[in-house]
């Protein structure tokens, strides 16, 4: 406890060394509240990068900050070597892009006073900033998608018991994806309750190229493993809802059955399939632009992400399909009563 008799807590933040690191740290130093009894910046750099990390830790956080090797396998992997070293009750995950609010070290620690002997995770409120002289992009929208998210780890905060109780995080989700709704899951059967703190944490939307919506399809593979662990209904009590992959199917069919028809010598088949194929990728382009900029850039680039993101999905859900084949389920699935005001998912992906 500390000297007002809040439980002490240890924040752990999984890090490649972007420039928002300093913003994040510079935000726990200024804030106003307990502070914490550590913070640990986990490297996950591979390790054959021999630079050290290049982050500047203000003042009042130097006596706090301890920097360890994370190995390059992935967050799971660096927030399990976080926790692990840290002795304090309570262990508050923050991702190295996000800031937290002034009040943020109070709001927390109101969080954890309030927190039910039976509470395993406490989850921020999620801001993601919108710009305000036009509609947001593709990609804006998808990070907006984190403010009404369950359970994600851009800001979600643990007893450590419940950590100890599951094992921590699952190191083959070796993206920053389903990690957070896998954790969750396991920590609602064993039994704790997961609730929403008032605490706030703004998420600024990152820069990304312009391939970055093509690149988020690999979740389609974590999504198989998901399937594997906890069983078909998993989408369901993980508040994950499929999204658009069943279209992206439909529409890479078409496209493989057209040309395999041109390849047998069946131009009608083949220009039936193309047909479809087709108008699948219009309706899918065009729902992904009504909602934008509609600037010039915009509509190029959503018109060439809408080809390539079906198959694209699809290869990655086959390629799930055999890395985790041999994944057996969980059992004990955890019941609804369990969840306790949590509502959305982890991630949008198209």
């Amino acid at each position: 406890m500390t000297a007002g008799g809040v439980p002490e807590y240890a924040v752990v933040v999984p890090t490649l060394g972007r420039p928002s690191l300093g913003r994040l740290l510079a935000a726990l130093a200024e804030g106003e509240g307990p502070a914490p009894a550590r913070v640990v910046l986990v490297d996950d750099r591979p390790p054959r990068v021999p630079e050290p990390l290049d982050v500047s830790v203000p003042e009042g956080l130097r006596d706090l900050v301890e920097i360890v090797p994370g190995g390059g396998r992935g967050p799971a992997a660096a927030r399990n070597a976080g926790w692990r070293r840290v002795p304090e009750p309570w262990v508050a995950f923050l991702d190295d892009d996000v800031v937290p609010a002034r009040d943020w070290r109070r709001a927390l620690a109101a969080d954890l006073a309030a927190a039910e002997p039976g509470t395993g995770g406490i989850q921020a409120r999620i801001v993601v900033p919108a710009p305000s002289h036009r509609r947001p992009t593709d990609w804006e929208r998808g990070t907006m998608g984190l403010a009404s998210a369950s359970w994600i780890t851009a800001d979600m905060v643990y007893r450590r018991a419940a950590l100890r109780d599951v094992g921590g995080f699952d190191e083959r989700f070796r993206r920053a994806f389903r990690e957070d709704a896998d954790l969750a899951l396991r920590v609602l059967e064993a039994g704790w309750l997961l609730t929403v703190g008032e605490r706030v944490t703004t998420h600024p939307v990152r820069p990304a190229g312009p391939w970055a919506s093509v690149r988020a399809q690999a979740g389609n593979a974590d999504d198989v493993l998901m399937g594997r662990l906890h069983g078909p209904g998993w989408r369901r009590r993980a508040r994950a809802p499929r999204g658009r992959f069943p279209g992206h199917v439909a529409v890479t069919l078409a496209g493989l059955g057209a040309l395999a028809a041109l390849a047998a010598g069946r131009p009608r088949v083949a220009a039936a399939g193309a047909g479809l194929w087709l108008a699948g990728t219009a309706e899918f382009a065009a729902a992904r632009i009504r909602p934008g900029p509609r600037t010039v850039a915009e509509l190029r680039l959503m018109a060439v992400t809408s080809v390539a993101i079906p198959p694209v999905a699809v290869a990655h859900w086959v390629t799930g399909l055999l890395r985790h084949r041999g994944v057996g389920p969980r059992h004990g699935v955890p019941a609804d009563m369990f969840i306790s005001g949590i509502s959305g998912n982890s991630l949008v992906h198209d």
